[in-house]
């Protein structure tokens, strides 16, 4: 009988990795501030480069994520939503470095962004309540 490697509830006796689930809870928490100090930066006159160091951060829990879907087999089924996150992350990063109309474009995709995010955190949630 084949192995479904795509299904997120594969070797669901293994759990989640704790780095794993902690990347997917961090990742919308940082998301959601970045929205906030978006908003102290245009209103309230905090600096730019705050944003900026915390949205460059906010990689770590997308490359962990992305990174433990390869190395470790029963997660493959969370890689369509971790790849995703991640390609969302680097046209987030191209669209900040670019000019006035990417710019524009940067808060949209960071709301798709933040929704793949969290449903990569529901999918993970999921998968550890099924497994106690």
């Amino acid at each position: 009988m084949a192995v479904d490697r795509h299904n997120t509830f594969a070797a669901r006796d293994r759990g989640a990795p704790a780095l794993f689930a902690w990347s997917a809870r961090v990742l919308p928490v940082v998301l959601a501030g970045q929205f906030f100090l978006a908003g102290q930066s245009l209103f309230a006159g905090l600096p730019w480069s705050i944003h900026g160091i915390v949205g460059g951060l906010a990689g770590v829990p997308v490359v962990v994520m992305a990174t433990m879907t390869l190395a470790i087999s029963y997660l493959r089924g969370f890689a369509w939503w971790a790849f995703g996150v991640l390609a969302l992350y680097g046209v987030q990063i191209a669209l900040a470095t670019g000019g006035a109309t990417m710019l524009a474009l940067h808060p949209f995709n960071a709301s798709l962004l933040l929704t793949a995010a969290l449903v990569l955190l529901a999918k993970t949630e999921r998968r550890r309540g099924l497994h106690r």
